[in-house]
């Protein structure tokens, strides 16, 4: 008999992230995850009415095809890939992730080989814009460990926050929803130094509500690509192309950075280098899911913290297009809860949410009382 709470995640995925019709081609790829999940994910698809259709990866033999890769392979492997996303309906992404750091000793010029084929190509060109997906990790030791707690509790953890009732959350996110599309300035307070003003005017907003990323627990918008002036310092820790980053400082002067600081300020503007559309932002999402409560360096729990905000350089999406283009999508998260010194938010100078907690009437259901 399978774990119920596998079942319970499968039926999730199935019925609820990815509403699977009778029919549609299922793909699913399975980045180190146990079979044991894999196999229950496979069933319930297929009761669903589903066709599933299994990639099984490893980050290590990721990790050993980018060492050795050429621009040719990665074409190869995207035209391979390509046909698949193509053919599905509907997209599961299960990422494990025994090493965090796996892949942080392979050169930034290797890395961006598979950034500009296969992410590109298949998955924003494709698999984002053309199938019903939705994404998540698996928990896995390494991630019991940057949560600071033992592998069990991280996994009872893990399995109430995959599966809490996203439909009532998506109710209560309505609200902010419509406050945002009627909204023109933003303005973002501390903690720290952190003071940050740009425009949202004209840009639709999005629900994140289980339907593309479990956990979840967002809206999402853009602002004005060069609108966007003042300081912002974050204060979670962040993992990108396998490098750890803290104390992450951005600069902006008509929507561009233009001073980027961290503990490895090199990596950091490397990373910003990458081309025109990095040291812009493509991305602004308020964060609120009640059991994401502080940083664990893994950006699908830390994008959700209760009373967070993430502010993201790079591409924007094409459901809240501000003209943004870039291989970068970087999530960089500042909580403004009172653990790390509060802040605030405000929307056409009026306070929306204090140290944390959303002080309008209509947006008091997404709160961490109301939504547990």
């Amino acid at each position: 008999m399978p774990d119920p709470r596998y079942t319970r995640l499968a039926e999730t995925l199935i019925r609820y992230s990815c509403e699977v019709q009778p029919g549609e081609t299922v793909l699913i790829e399975a980045i180190d995850i146990p079979h044991a999940f894999t196999k229950e994910l496979v069933r319930v698809c297929a009761d669903a009415g589903g066709r599933p259709l299994v990639m099984l990866k490893s980050n290590e033999i990721n990790r050993a095809l980018m060492l050795h890769g050429t621009a040719e392979q990665w074409d190869t492997i995207a035209r391979v890939e390509k046909e698949q996303m193509q053919s599905a309906q509907c997209y599961i992404g299960l990422r494990g992730n025994p090493n965090i750091s796996e892949i942080s000793d392979v050169p930034s010029d290797k890395q961006k080989l598979y950034e500009q084929s296969v992410w590109n190509k298949v998955h924003r060109d494709i698999r984002i814009n053309k199938t019903r997906w939705v994404v998540l990790r698996w928990p896995t030791p390494s991630m019991a460990q940057m949560a600071e707690t033992s592998t069990e509790a991280f996994e009872d953890f893990y399995f109430n926050v995959c599966t809490l009732d996203y439909a009532r959350m998506s109710r209560a996110m309505e609200p902010l929803k419509e406050l945002m599309e009627r909204t023109d300035r933003v303005r973002i307070l501390g903690p720290r130094d952190t003071d940050l003003s740009f425009s949202i005017k004209g840009i639709p907003a999005k629900l994140c509500d289980g339907h593309r990323n479990i956990p979840d627990g967002e809206v999402f918008t853009a602002p004005v690509k060069t609108s966007v002036n003042g300081v912002i310092h974050y204060n979670c820790e962040t993992v990108y192309r396998g490098v750890t980053h803290t104390d992450v400082r951005l600069t902006f002067k008509d929507g561009k950075i233009v001073a980027a600081t961290s503990n490895n300020s090199h990596h950091l503007n490397e990373v910003f280098d990458t081309d025109e559309g990095a040291r812009y932002v493509g991305e602004f999402a308020i964060g609120f899911n009640p059991w994401c409560v502080r940083p664990m360096k893994d950006i699908l729990f830390d994008e959700k913290i209760a009373g967070s905000i993430h502010f993201t350089p790079g591409q924007c999406y094409e459901e809240t297009e501000n003209g943004n283009r870039s291989a970068v999508h970087w999530d960089l998260v500042l909580r403004q809860d009172p653990a790390v010194g509060g802040g605030e938010l405000y929307f056409d100078g009026r306070l929306i949410r204090k140290d944390g907690l959303f002080v309008l009437p209509e947006l008091a259901g997404l709160n961490p009382e109301n939504l547990r």
